[in-house]
């Protein structure tokens, strides 16, 4: 329950992860005895690594973890040491016993402490996607930290005769955590003490008001207050228009009053935040998915709509999602409906007011930033809107993986990817389509 409805919780906190630790702990304490048939521990051992192999390739980012889908690399971790201390001759064991990966195994928890350091200071310094060979130096740093920390700390803290007082070492842990704990709490309470970069973090960047009222939903007692009166954005013309996905539909909101000559319609907004305009997602962080996008086709229907623009955050739904994004077009045009699908707009690595700052400290007035997604989504996204117009922002917005965050010393984003209202006018004008239309179907492309 917690993965969904509090999910940083449900992730750091112990008393949702510790069933996991104990598993392990089961084993050490318990040993469980080995089943008599050889055939029945080789399939236990063949089933762990089914396990992990699931783990690994079948869990993609939009999936809920831990909650279940932790059973898959858990329980495959516990098959494969329980065969271990029992049958040692197994198929799975002497895989196992291959000494690369025994020193692995040696290594493997100072592993854990120090590779996460490593890769988000190498992050925080680059602010952008690591290329390969960074990506090979960082491994290497990893376990050459790691094999140093198992010999000089591990390995001497494991001995007690390297301890003969143990409270001189339990005064001085005391007094680290209580100062780590201290130095925490301060940093939440002054939220992260935003006073160092005053020209950056005390900025605000309008983005419109699009996350306040029912328009844009956030939970489920908004879908049923939602009304079409209420979120028409733009009006005076002769076509409706509905707006329909996640808040990578709703950042446009904000541009839509400055285009709306443009654009030549009424544009109704109907939006929740990780919701795609995908008729079949279901996600249990969004249970309420299937109701908000199954009232889509209602609200087409009962207000005789007949365009309809879907956008959304796709970079989160590729892994399970594209088939079920050209279901949806077939369903709207067999109502008659002509579809535009806006891609995935431009995302980068953080906060552009942090890369604003860092740029400056390297005395750089260059805008453009790398993006922090693979530039090619679009073009596989293409191939699942047959029968829509499909809209690629990044062709309008961006030259060789590189974006602008900023215009004329405006930002055009709020955050790491959503627009401001500067972004959405902007965004708007260069490749949203005249939306005016005779209720023909849009032409194929």
């Amino acid at each position: 329950m917690a993965t969904w409805l509090a999910p940083s919780a449900g992730f750091y906190l112990l008393p949702t992860r510790v069933w996991e630790l104990m598993l392990g702990a089961v084993l050490m304490l318990k040993r469980p005895p080995p089943l008599n048939n050889r055939f029945l521990m080789e399939m236990v051992g063949l089933a762990g690594f089914g396990l992990l192999a699931i783990g690994f390739f079948a869990i993609s980012e939009s999936d809920p973890f831990p909650g279940y889908n932790a059973l898959y690399p858990c329980l495959g971790t516990t098959l494969l040491i329980y065969v271990g201390q029992n049958s040692p001759s197994t198929i799975a064991s002497r895989i196992l016993e291959v000494r690369p990966l025994v020193l692995i195994g040696l290594i493997s928890y100072s592993l854990y402490l120090v590779h996460w350091p490593i890769n988000a200071f190498a992050h925080y310094l680059s602010l952008q996607n690591l290329d390969p060979s960074m990506t090979i130096a960082m491994t290497v740093a990893s376990f050459a930290l790691a094999a140093f920390s198992w010999k000089y700390i591990e390995q001497p803290f494991r001995q007690k005769r390297s301890f003969t007082a143990p409270l001189p070492i339990f005064a001085f842990s005391a007094g680290a955590i209580a100062l780590v704990c201290v130095g925490g709490a301060a940093g939440a309470l002054g939220n992260g003490f935003p006073q160092r970069f005053p020209e950056y973090a005390q900025q605000r960047i309008p983005a419109g008001d699009w996350l306040e009222g029912t328009c844009f939903n956030e939970g489920s007692s908004r879908i049923e207050s939602w009304n079409i009166e209420d979120c028409t954005r733009t009006r005076g013309f002769a076509t409706t228009v509905l707006l329909w996905g996640d808040s990578f539909a709703a950042h446009y909101v904000s541009g839509l009053e400055a285009n709306k000559k443009k654009i030549q319609a009424n544009v109704v907004e109907y939006t929740y935040a990780g919701c795609p305009p995908i008729l079949s997602y279901f996600s249990y962080a969004r249970p309420d998915c299937i109701r908000f996008n199954q009232k889509a086709l209602e609200i087409i229907r009962d207000a005789g709509i007949k365009t309809v623009v879907l956008s959304g955050r796709w970079t989160d739904y590729e892994a399970r999602s594209f088939d079920g994004l050209q279901q949806t077009i077939d369903k709207l045009r067999g109502r008659g409906v002509r579809v535009f699908v806006i891609g995935q707009s431009p995302q980068f690595i953080t906060d552009v007011r942090k890369i604003a700052f860092f740029a400056k400290r390297r005395n750089s007035d260059d805008t453009y930033w790398p993006m922090a997604m693979d530039p090619d989504i679009n073009n596989r996204m293409r191939s699942f809107t047959k029968g829509a117009t499909f809209i690629d922002p990044l062709k309008f917005l961006c030259s060789a993986g590189r974006c602008p965050y900023a215009d004329a010393g405006e930002f055009l984003y709020f955050d790491y990817g959503h627009f401001s209202s500067v972004g959405a006018i902007l965004a708007i004008s260069k490749y949203w389509p005249v939306l005016a239309t005779d209720n023909a179907l849009a032409v194929t492309k």
